[in-house]
């Protein structure tokens, strides 16, 4: 049996006006997903457990089919693991986005990708703040574009921090870090600035009219967490194909091996096509692929509706139908396709409300056939639910069928 996850990143929302009242889903040209929908079983999933903020590392690991109550530590050492950075059992790992900040006597929150920095550019700022800031207990990893690593040696883990995407266009002032070490995570928050301040990469943006990486934000701070690979419970093989560092780690830990596709940015311009054919071929000799598109997710978090409609038919199109017209010469197969948590555009960050899945086997006797579009509504329609959501990996893996049969009775 092969089995392919296909997750569309905070595609689904809520209606709204300008849309005629539907939401972003229900507007798009979908008919890939919506064969996926008709033909298959389409329900809710509910990713986020009571009490956990809505981010897409509770969500993926809770798709996996671990149990974040269980197993959740925090982002940073996922994606500390896809860095290879080795993390002791008293260290602490941290999401450092490079950010821009607006404002002289009250800061902003401006930009929390600082205009999408280039990962080339990004890569000199956060290797010179290492060099002024760093110590054999402060240390700063570059990643990609925006996103990098914090890691605080013999650190402290029991704050409370904000993600800087939950903030765009507040005063930050109120969501700076708060609790045990807290004087040293924003001290260095605060030296960022005045070191970003004159930084010739920032000069030079100013210069072509672009956002300065003007502070660094820390924040999704965590020890390294454990848990079982999805490897060993179920005796697959397979990989994790994203752009996204944290999806990465959860792979890692998962089990998957870490599949990089030329192209794929993490954002609206990614390698679509690359990622459907590297993933088609991947199960030629694998049982198990998961192909993440983070795009939808970022056109939530910049509040743009066009562009949200627009990745999520590009997901549509060239992710989930380039992978239906060649996947049924690779039967016997489970293919699911869904979003991970919704990403509203009038919230512009997630939400922890459930959102709308669809699988589809090659064995007729494991679809329902609901007959209903790919979409929130539809989904509810159903009356098909899973929760707490890690309870899906068991069924799509082990028990597809039993989960059917009980869905049908």
């Amino acid at each position: 049996m092969k089995y392919i996850i296909l997750l569309g990143d905070g595609m689904a929302d809520y209606p709204l006006q300008e849309l005629d009242g539907k939401t972003p889903l229900e507007y798009a040209h979908t008919p890939y997903m919506d064969r996926v929908a008709k033909e298959g079983t389409l329900g809710m999933i509910d990713t986020i457990p009571a009490g956990f903020s809505p981010g897409s590392d509770v969500a993926i690991m809770s798709l996996l089919g671990y149990d974040p109550i269980e197993c959740y530590t925090g982002r940073g050492p996922l994606e500390a693991a896809n860095m290879g950075v080795q993390l002791g059992v008293d260290d602490v790992a941290f999401r450092c986005n490079l950010v821009t900040l607006r404002g002289d006597a009250e800061y902003i929150m401006g930009d929390f990708t600082s205009g999408h920095i280039t990962t080339e550019e990004a890569k000199i700022i956060i290797n010179d703040i290492n060099n002024e800031l760093g110590s054999t207990n402060f240390q700063f990893y570059p990643g990609v574009s925006y996103r990098h690593l914090f890691v605080w040696r013999d650190g402290k883990a029991l704050l409370e921090t904000t993600p800087p995407h939950d903030i765009t266009g507040n005063a930050v002032k109120d969501y700076l870090p708060r609790g045990e070490g807290k004087e040293e995570i924003r001290g260095l928050m605060e030296r960022s600035q005045v070191f970003l301040r004159d930084h010739p990469v920032n000069q030079l943006r100013l210069a072509e009219g672009k956002k300065p990486a003007n502070s660094i934000w820390l924040w999704g701070q965590g020890r390294a967490p454990k848990f079982a690979k999805l490897t060993d419970k179920y005796g697959l093989n397979g990989g994790m194909i994203s752009a996204v560092d944290l999806l990465n780690g959860i792979g890692i830990y998962a089990g998957l091996k870490v599949i990089r596709v030329d192209g794929a940015t993490g954002y609206v311009d990614t390698n679509y096509i690359g990622k459907a054919r590297t993933a088609l071929d991947t199960l030629r000799d694998t049982d198990f692929v998961f192909v993440h598109v983070e795009a939808p997710d970022e056109m939530g978090h910049e509040g743009n509706v066009a562009g949200k409609i627009r990745a999520i038919e590009d997901f549509d199109e060239k992710i989930v139908g380039a992978v239906l017209n060649e996947i049924y010469g690779l039967s016997p197969f489970r293919l699911l396709v869904l979003s991970d948590h919704p990403t509203p555009i009038t919230l512009r960050t997630h939400s922890s409300d459930p959102s709308p899945f669809a699988a589809l086997s090659s064995d007729e006797h494991e679809n329902l056939r609901n007959g209903l579009t790919f979409s929130e509504e539809s989904a509810l329609l159903t009356g098909v639910k899973i929760s707490p959501g890690y309870l899906l990996m068991d069924h799509f893996i082990k028990n597809w069928r039993v989960f059917i049969e009980e869905k049908s009775s």
